[in-house]
């Protein structure tokens, strides 16, 4: 006998009495079957919810030839009246999460003649993936009109309609349709075929913020937010948004003016280090003008600033410019040889030497070894 689904009767139903029909246990805990039920089970997207029945916790919900088996952490008596209790904040979220995603993709798919073909209801966002090249300046523009949807906070309207009726609806569907056809309607948005758990007033879905639309397969896949979740988001965004532009002394709305200010002057500052290291370099390639092989040590560098340096002396010293920048114990390291011998044979031996790693060609080799300065210059001292 199939379970009678209250979370059709009242999606806003949290508290219910039931029968216990049976209890078996399965892989992944007991199997608990009810003469009624307002847990929704996984399906179309949507996630199962959790809750108690009694003491006893609810973890999973799926349905099969319409019965909706519960699985619980612990066995529950077989024809006991127990109280389940749903995790509302769960499935409150799931309900303005899946309310949401209808509004959107309604729009959307009237807007644009695209399908919606493929929902899932994440921890964390909704992605919504459409058969049509949908840019980023549309979907905000989808994201407004469902604004005035909102606004208008329509009643959402739910009906089984007779196949005869059925042949007359333009609905949306993912997959061809056979039996008793559920049809969710958020007037002025929305008609489609689905199973899942809805909010009663599109007022009640409160926010929509549309966080990203990429290129996917055919058409491109939208992600989004909705409800708590989304007024969860901006707080945090407006925080962060806050802190950064006390950091740099403007109000929080005008913090991108102030980072590409920043990022000018980080990007001249870097300009002017680097004409200054490059003079530096040639004043240090200068002290060591025809010394021949030289191994010289310098405070931490990034790895493009080591090989300069020993480019710079290499010209200079007539031999091999070994270049160590770093401190005991790690060090990274550039050689080099202005005449282009061969180096390779130095570099295996000092890698095995020196416990470190790298290589090159043409007379240039760059990496990285763990040893101190003392071992080092013992190796080149050989």
């Amino acid at each position: 006998m199939e379970t009678e689904k209250l979370y059709y009767t009242d999606p806003f139903i949290s508290e219910f009495p039931a029968t216990v029909l049976s209890c078996e246990e399965g892989k992944n805990g007991y199997q608990v079957v009810l003469n009624c039920t307002a847990f929704y089970p996984e399906g179309g997207g949507q996630p199962a919810d959790h809750g108690t029945l009694g003491s006893v916790n609810v973890t999973d919900v799926h349905e099969k030839d319409g019965v909706i088996f519960h699985t619980c952490d612990k066995p529950v008596e077989v024809g006991q009246m127990v109280l389940g209790r749903i995790d509302w904040a769960r499935r409150f979220d799931h309900m303005q999460q899946h309310s949401g995603e209808h509004i959107i993709s309604g729009i959307l798919c009237r807007d644009y003649h695209c399908d919606n073909v493929g929902f899932h209801l994440g921890a964390e966002t909704v992605t919504i993936d459409y058969n049509a090249d949908i840019s980023w300046e549309q979907a905000l523009d989808a994201e407004r009109k469902a604004y005035d949807v909102i606004w208008a906070d329509p009643e959402v309207e739910i009906d089984y309609p007779y196949p005869e009726e059925l042949a007359f609806i333009d609905y949306r569907s993912k997959k061809e349709l056979t039996g008793k056809v559920r049809i969710v309607t958020f007037p002025n948005a929305d008609c489609c075929a689905c199973c899942g758990t809805h909010v009663l007033r599109a007022g009640q879905v409160g926010l929509i913020k549309v966080l990203s639309c990429q290129k996917f397969r055919e058409g491109v896949r939208l992600e989004i937010i909705c409800g708590k979740r989304a007024l969860d988001y901006l707080g945090r965004t407006y925080d962060q948004a806050k802190a950064i532009g006390q950091q740099l002394s403007v109000k929080p709305q005008d913090t991108l003016t102030a980072v590409e200010r920043l990022e000018a002057e980080l990007s001249a500052a870097k300009a002017r280090m680097a004409q200054l290291e490059e003079a530096v370099f040639e004043t240090i390639a200068g002290e060591n003008e025809r010394k021949g092989d030289v191994v010289l040590f310098q405070p931490s560098m990034k790895g493009d600033s080591v090989r300069k340096l020993a480019d710079a002396v290499a010209k200079r010293c007539g031999g091999l410019a070994a270049v160590f920048a770093g401190e005991d114990g790690q060090y990274a390291y550039a050689l080099l040889r202005a005449d282009g011998q061969d180096i390779s044979p130095l570099v295996k031996e000092l890698n095995k030497a020196l416990n470190g790693r790298g290589g090159g060609r043409s007379g240039f080799a760059q990496g990285s070894v763990q040893a101190d300065r003392a071992a080092i210059e013992a190796f080149f001292s050989k």
